[in-house]
C-alpha cells in the first residue's frame, strides 16, 4: 500500500514566509474574519496549506483593487458554493491589458545605440525602479520593455539635449499627475455606472454585464485624456509663445532729450529707462558687494494729488548721477549667473527702475480724477537724477516716501 503524504504544517513565521504576508497581517486577518482560525496544539498554533492558500487569494485580490470588506463578502460566498466564475471573469476583464501596445526586448547594446551609445548605469537603475525596462532573470544583457512607444519618446528627449536623470524626474511628475487622473476617472464611472454592481457580490449575469460594459468604456479614458491634452498643449504653447517673443522684442530707442520715439514727451519722462551703460560705475566684486548702479528716486505718492516723478537721464548723459548701494551677496551672484557679468549692474537698474515706475503709474492711477481724453499727453513733470527731489507737495503738505 502506497502511504498517503501527510498534510503540510506550518509554523505562523513559516506560513509568513512562505506567503509573503507578515505575521502582524496575519493575526489582523484572522481577528477580521478573513482567514480561519489555526488548529491548536498544546501551546502552539498550527496552519495548513488551506491558510497559505487563502492569504494568496486575499494578496491576488489586493492587487485588482478590492478592499479587504469586499474581500470578505466574495470569500464569504465563495465559502457558501456560490458561483464566482462571472466574479473572475469580470476581475480577468479589469487586469487585463489597458493598450494594445506590445512589449519588446532589448539588448544591452540595442539600448546603448537608442540613446546615442552612452551607457548609464545610474539611469538604468531609475528606468528599472520607474518601470519603464524590466530585467530578464538570469540575463544582465537584456531587458524587457512594457512600453516602447514610452522609451522611444525618452530616447527623442535625450537626443534633444534632455539629460537622462532630468528625464526619468519628468516621468515620476507626469506619472503621479495620470494617476490622480485615472483615479479621478475611475470615482466617476464607479458613481455612475458600476456602482449597483459592487454594493453586493454580484451573480455570474451581473458579472458578465459589468465586464461587457467595461470592454465598452476602456477606450474612453484614453480618448478623454487624448483630446484633452492636445487642447491644452495648443492653447497654452500659443500663450508660451507670445510670451516670450514679447519679452524678446527690442525696446524703442531713447531720443533727443530724454524721450522714446514716436512717444509724447510726458510720457517719455515717466517711463523712461534706467541710466545704465558702460560709466553705470564699478563692477561688484566676487563676493557680491557695492554694484555701481543709477538710485532711482521713489515718487511721493499723496492720496489725491499728482505729485512730480523723478525720472533719470538717458545713460548718453554724462552728467547723469550714480550712487554706490550694497546688495546681498547672494543676490548679486544670481542675477550675476542669469544676465552675466558684463550686464549685472544693468540688470539691477532696470529692475529697480521698473519698479519706481510701476508703483509712479499706481500712485497716478490712484490719485487721478479719471481717464484724460484720448491723444491727451500724460502731463508728469520729470526731474533728472542730479536734481533735488521735491520736498513738498504743491499743497504744502510733505511728500511721502
Amino acid at each position: 500500500m502506497t502511504e498517503q503524504p501527510q498534510p503540510a504544517e506550518y509554523r505562523i513565521e513559516d506560513l509568513a514566509h512562505l506567503s509573503g504576508a507578515t505575521v502582524r497581517t496575519i493575526r489582523a486577518y484572522q481577528d477580521r474574519g478573513l482567514l480561519p482560525r489555526p488548529e491548536r496544539r498544546g501551546r502552539a498554533n498550527v496552519y495548513g496549506d488551506a491558510h497559505l492558500a487563502r492569504l494568496r487569494q486575499i494578496a491576488g485580490l489586493l492587487d485588482r483593487g478590492y478592499t479587504l470588506a469586499s474581500i470578505k463578502e466574495l470569500l464569504q460566498a465563495w465559502d457558501a458554493g456560490l458561483d464566482l466564475g462571472g466574479v473572475l471573469g469580470l476581475v480577468t476583464e479589469i487586469d487585463g491589458p489597458w493598450t494594445d501596445e506590445e512589449p519588446a526586448r532589448l539588448s544591452r547594446a540595442e539600448l546603448s545605440a537608442a540613446f546615442g551609445g552612452a551607457s548609464d548605469e545610474t539611469a538604468i537603475a531609475e528606468a528599472v525602479e520607474l518601470g519603464v525596462l524590466e530585467r530578464v532573470p538570469g540575463r544582465d544583457d537584456a531587458f524587457l520593455v512594457p512600453s516602447p512607444q514610452e522609451l522611444a519618446v525618452a530616447a527623442d528627449l535625450h537626443a534633444a539635449g534632455v539629460p537622462l536623470l532630468a528625464i526619468s524626474r519628468h516621468l515620476r511628475e507626469v506619472r503621479g499627475q495620470i494617476e490622480q487622473i485615472a483615479a479621478r476617472f475611475l470615482d466617476f464611472t464607479t458613481e455612475h455606472i458600476f456602482q449597483p454592481y459592487l454594493d453586493h457580490p454580484p451573480t455570474g449575469a451581473e458579472a458578465a454585464e459589468a465586464a461587457t460594459l467595461v470592454r465598452r468604456l476602456r477606450p474612453l479614458a484614453q480618448q478623454t485624456v487624448d483630446a484633452e491634452l492636445a487642447r491644452a498643449m495648443r492653447t497654452l504653447a500659443t500663450q508660451y509663445l507670445r510670451h516670450h517673443l514679447s519679452d524678446a522684442r527690442p525696446t524703442k530707442a531713447p531720443g533727443p532729450h530724454g524721450t522714446v520715439a514716436g512717444t509724447p514727451r510726458g510720457e517719455a519722462r515717466a517711463a523712461a529707462g534706467p541710466a545704465v551703460g558702460p560709466a553705470a560705475g564699478p563692477a561688484e566684486g566676487a563676493a557680491g558687494g557695492p554694484v555701481g548702479v543709477p538710485r532711482p528716486r521713489t515718487p511721493a505718492a499723496l492720496p489725491g494729488a499728482v505729485q512730480p516723478v523723478s525720472a533719470p537721464r538717458p545713460a548718453t548723459d554724462p552728467t547723469a548721477a550714480f550712487e554706490t548701494v550694497t546688495l546681498p551677496a547672494n543676490t548679486v551672484r544670481a542675477v550675476r549667473a542669469l544676465v552675466g557679468p558684463e550686464h549685472t549692474a544693468a540688470f539691477l537698474a532696470a529692475a529697480a527702475e521698473r519698479e519706481v515706475h510701476a508703483r509712479t503709474m499706481d500712485a497716478l492711477a490712484a490719485g487721478g480724477s479719471g481717464p484724460a481724453p484720448a491723444g491727451t499727453p500724460a502731463r508728469t513733470t520729470a526731474h533728472q537724477d542730479d536734481s533735488p527731489a521735491p520736498e513738498e507737495s504743491d499743497r504744502g503738505r510733505p511728500a511721502g516716501p
